[in-house]
């Protein structure tokens, strides 16, 4: 009796020490989309956010507002990429120096697809084609 409770006691050992050494199963989580396009009202929408973080210290001219001072410039970033759902990039944070940075940064489009992806949705010559591999 003793050696059968020994044998499952190792039993139960020899599992516990199999599932401590096989690593947790990771679930890739589907991709985000990176696509962001500028909304109609986005010049009005940054000049709001600029005087609200900023305050009356502006210049006549709300674009040349310098953004040196970091706790400020982090508010207005912060602020913005909740609004707009696509935030500055850590390597471009340098660039963005002045609030007519930031605008032109907001301004611009991205698509989220390759080059690949676009030239096998255009019109191609009959001669060329685009087959994915599964």
């Amino acid at each position: 009796m003793r050696r059968q409770e020994d044998r499952e006691v190792e039993a139960d050992r020899a599992v516990l020490e199999k599932e401590e050494r096989s690593e947790p199963s990771l679930i890739c989580p589907p991709p985000r989309s990176r696509s962001y396009r500028p909304p109609e009202d986005l010049q009005s929408c940054l000049e709001s956010h600029v005087r609200e973080v900023f305050g009356p210290s502006l210049p006549e001219d709300w674009q040349q507002t310098p953004l040196q001072e970091n706790r400020l410039k982090h508010r207005l970033l912060v602020r913005l990429a909740a609004e707009l759902g696509h935030a500055v990039p850590n390597s471009q944070l340098h660039r963005m120096r002045r609030a007519g940075d930031v605008l032109a940064f907001y301004r611009t489009p991205v698509k989220d697809e390759t080059k690949i992806d676009e030239l096998a949705a255009a019109e191609l010559p009959p001669n060329l084609k685009i087959i994915w591999q599964k």
